[in-house]
This record gives C-alpha cells, sequence and structure tokens, in this order.
C-alpha cells in the first residue's frame, strides 16, 4: 500500500457518521463557538496519535490497543476489558449510524425532517442492523478499493456543504456574529459546556486508533506511516473546523441543534430549491452506513477473534461451514446492537444520536488513557530498529485530557455511563464464565490480542 492509498484511508477511516450527525447537538451545547469543541477534539486526538504511531511504528508486526496494554502491564484481565471496550465502541459507533441512517433515508425520500419520536425511524434502525448482519454473515471483500470509492462519497458529501455554504456567505446570507456567539444553557459553566462538547465532538475523529492496523499493508511503514496519519488528521481537522463555522454561519444554533441530519439543513437554508441538495440525505446515506458495515465487522471479528483464543466462551468462535463467517459472534454483537437502538430510542427520544456518540467516546477515551501510560511505560523495552517516538510530556498531557474528558466533571450525560457500564458488565460476565470453564477443563488461555485485520481478509 503506497503513500496515497494510505491517506484515502486514514481519512475514510475518520470521516463519517460524527460530523454527519452531531454537529448540531455540539453547537447545542456551545451555540455559535460549535468550531472549538471539534478544535480541541481534533488537539486531543493527534496527541494521542502520537503514542500510537510510536507503539504501531516499534511494533509493526501487530497492532490494537489491547496488544500494546498486554506489552506494557502484562495483566490478563485489564487487557481483556480494553479489548472488549474497544469491541463494544465499535457497536456503539454502529448504533450511532444506524439513527443517523433512518433519519436521513425518511429525509431522503420524504423531503422533511421526521419527528425524532417516529417509531418508524426505530423500525428503519433495526432493519438496517439486519442488513448489515446478513452483509456480514455472508462475508465481505471490501478491500482497499471499495474503501476509496466510499471515502471518495463521504468527501464529496462535506466538499458539498462547504463550497454551497460559502457561496450562500459569499452571498450575504451567513451571519458571521453568531459563529463568536457562545451560548450555554450549562448552570456549570462555560469551561465544562465546552468540555462536555467536546467529549461529544470527539466522536468524529475516532477511526485514526483503527487506521494503525494498516501498517503491516504499508510499504516502509516506520518511515511513511507518521507522516500520512499526521496528514490525514490534520485534514479531517480541518474539515470539521470549516463545516462547524459555516454551519452555524448559515443556520440559526437553535435550528441546528433540533436536527439529526444537520448538514442537511444547512445545505437547504443555504442555497433553497437548487437540485443538488436532494443528493445529500443520499449522500449521507452512504457515509453512515460505511461507518457502520466497517464497525460491525470489527466487532464482530474482535470478539470471534477472543473466542478462538478462549477467553471468552469458545461457542463465539462457531463459523458458517461454507464462507468460514463466524456468525454467533456476528449475531451476538447484531443482538447487542440492536438491544441499544431499542432502549435508547424508546427511553431518550430526540437525544438517540448523541447519546449513542457520546458512549462510543466515552469508551474510547478510556482505551486512550491507558495507551498513553502503555507507551511510556515500553519505554523501558527498546528495540533494535528505529522507530517513531513521541516525546514524553506530550504522552502525559495526552493521558490526563483524555482521562478528564472520561470523568463526569467533564459534564457528559450520566446515560452515556449506565451504557458503557452495562456493556462492560456483560464483558465481565464473560470473561468469568471463560476463567471458570477453562479452569476446570485445565485449559489455558493463550492471550494475543486479535487483531483487526481488514475487511477483505476477514473470515
Amino acid at each position: 500500500m503506497g503513500p496515497r492509498l494510505l491517506l484515502l484511508f486514514v481519512v475514510g477511516d475518520i470521516l463519517g457518521t460524527g460530523v454527519y450527525a452531531l454537529t448540531g447537538q455540539v453547537a447545542g451545547e456551545v451555540g455559535g463557538a460549535a468550531w472549538l469543541p471539534f478544535l480541541i477534539a481534533f488537539a486531543v486526538a493527534m496527541l494521542t496519535a502520537f503514542s500510537y504511531l510510536e507503539l504501531v511504528t516499534k511494533y509493526p508486526e501487530a497492532a490494537g490497543a489491547a496488544l500494546y496494554v498486554h506489552k506494557a502491564f502484562g495483566i490478563h484481565f485489564v487487557t481483556f476489558m480494553v479489548m472488549f471496550a474497544v469491541m463494544c465502541s465499535g457497536i456503539t459507533s454502529a448504533s450511532t449510524a444506524a439513527r443517523a441512517f433512518a433519519v436521513n433515508m425518511v429525509r431522503a425520500f420524504s423531503g422533511a425532517a421526521p419527528d425524532p419520536a417516529d417509531p418508524l425511524l426505530l423500525v428503519l434502525a433495526i432493519v438496517f442492523m439486519v442488513v448489515l448482519m446478513l452483509i456480514n454473515l455472508r462475508g465481505v471483500a471490501a478491500g482497499v478499493r471499495t474503501n476509496v470509492v466510499l471515502t471518495l462519497i463521504e468527501v464529496s458529501g462535506l466538499l458539498l456543504v462547504i463550497f454551497i455554504a460559502l457561496w450562500a456567505v459569499v452571498g450575504g446570507q451567513g451571519d458571521w456574529s453568531r459563529v463568536v456567539a457562545f451560548e450555554s444553557t450549562d448552570e456549570r459553566g462555560a469551561f465544562v459546556a465546552v468540555t462536555a462538547a467536546t467529549s461529544l465532538a470527539f466522536f468524529a475523529m475516532v477511526g485514526f486508533e483503527d487506521a494503525v492496523n494498516m501498517a503491516e499493508e504499508t510499504r516502509h511503514p516506520t518511515r511513511v506511516f507518521p507522516k500520512i496519519m499526521i496528514t490525514g488528521l490534520s485534514i479531517t481537522g480541518v474539515v470539521y473546523v470549516a463545516i462547524a463555522v459555516l454551519s452555524v454561519a448559515i443556520v440559526p444554533v437553535g435550528e441546528l441543534a433540533a436536527s439529526e441530519a444537520p448538514l442537511v439543513v444547512v445545505v437547504e437554508t443555504a442555497a433553497p430549491g437548487f437540485p443538488i441538495n436532494e443528493l445529500l440525505p443520499w449522500i449521507s446515506m452512504f457515509a453512515v452506513a460505511n461507518s457502520a458495515l466497517i464497525n460491525m465487522l470489527m466487532a464482530s471479528r474482535l470478539i470471534y477473534g477472543m473466542a478462538k483464543q478462549q477467553v471468552v466462551p469458545d461457542v463465539l468462535a462457531l463459523v458458517l461451514k461454507r464462507r468460514r463467517t463466524p456468525w454467533l459472534a456476528v449475531l451476538f454483537t447484531t443482538a447487542i446492537a440492536i438491544g441499544l437502538i431499542a432502549y435508547v430510542s424508546l427511553a431518550q427520544g430526540t437525544t438517540v444520536v448523541a447519546l449513542l456518540g457520546g458512549t462510543t467516546s466515552l469508551l474510547l477515551l478510556a482505551v486512550f488513557c491507558i495507551v498513553n501510560l502503555a507507551v511510556l511505560v515500553l519505554r523501558k523495552n527498546p528495540v533494535k530498529h528505529r522507530h517513531f517516538r513521541t516525546n514524553r510530556v506530550i504522552a502525559v498531557i495526552a493521558s490526563l485530557a483524555c482521562l478528564y474528558l472520561v470523568l463526569p466533571f467533564s459534564g457528559r450525560n450520566p446515560g452515556e455511563y449506565r451504557i458503557a457500564l452495562v456493556l462492560l458488565a456483560i464483558g465481565v460476565v464473560l470473561w468469568i464464565v471463560t476463567w471458570i470453564v477453562n479452569r476446570r477443563v485445565g485449559r489455558a488461555t493463550d492471550f494475543e490480542a486479535p487483531e483487526k485485520v481488514p475487511p477483505g481478509k476477514m473470515p
């Protein structure tokens, strides 16, 4: 894999549901200063990416947060929980995308914004997850070419928003005073409002941690990968900030925050009646569908790998005889995703996308905090080849920033903790059951973190 394809992969892995679905929710937290949480989220992601770059170039034969944590601390339960948290983040991310897909589908066919409490959205989201399950069971040979196509579709939608919004601003339609107008109803103060919005905006930046799995597929990874990773993150950061600035300049914050398809509202407001406006809901559907499929593939294969290594019940490693796809792992992860969608939709109403997206960032920020510590611990284990090195101070700052955004003081929705704890409790139960069974039959656990391989190589 050369630098250009790798750059497309990195950008495509980061772009997706977050910016398409959560721009309005972020604006609802801080008003016109919606660009600030995206900027802070980009900075935290970049600092954490430096730690990932050191680890992936230091250990290019393997990838994944769980393996780095296992090398650093060597505690099987901690390694397992990190691995399970990564899997759960894939499920919550896909569930977020399913809801966003349903909203955009209704908008694409009806031309109007759906009622957030409409039961049709729940039905469509569940049907969407079932379709993903069938694709997952059949096996997906997506490969790099498919990723390139879907990435171009995602980027085209964002460029469409930027160009139409700029055209409206040049025509005098935008209100730049809104861009610097900080507004928040949070009684805990401006700082907490910004950090709460940052915790949500961070969902848009996740994906770079998956891209490190392509290091083994890259020519000269130690030399090429750091530059491409930093470039890819920078591109997405610039796009997100530009989208946030233009969105609040074009659309009043109240309207933006009330929509689960905020970028569609931006385009319709900037150029009402413009024929190309009808394409954006469809582009948004492709973008979030791509995110959901990749995350469900990752989640099912990750638990399949854990089952093969006997750290969760090995029945989850059962595969179809003909296609060799892990059918029980696929059903297990799909059932959790559907349960999440149903619970949040019925209990929370309008906050579905924000709550699920926030839970995804909560799980991954907790993982990132540990990874930033692992890079410091592993400094005592030098390797013979040259590799990327992050500054110790940067790693410490990144770990503390991630830790703060995980804690309740950052202004997180309490519902995110409830969902995350339930998901992790499922993991603890699986680990305990497997530990008891392994002990009774005298079977040792072969704990090596299963790698998240590209979709084209998945069973």
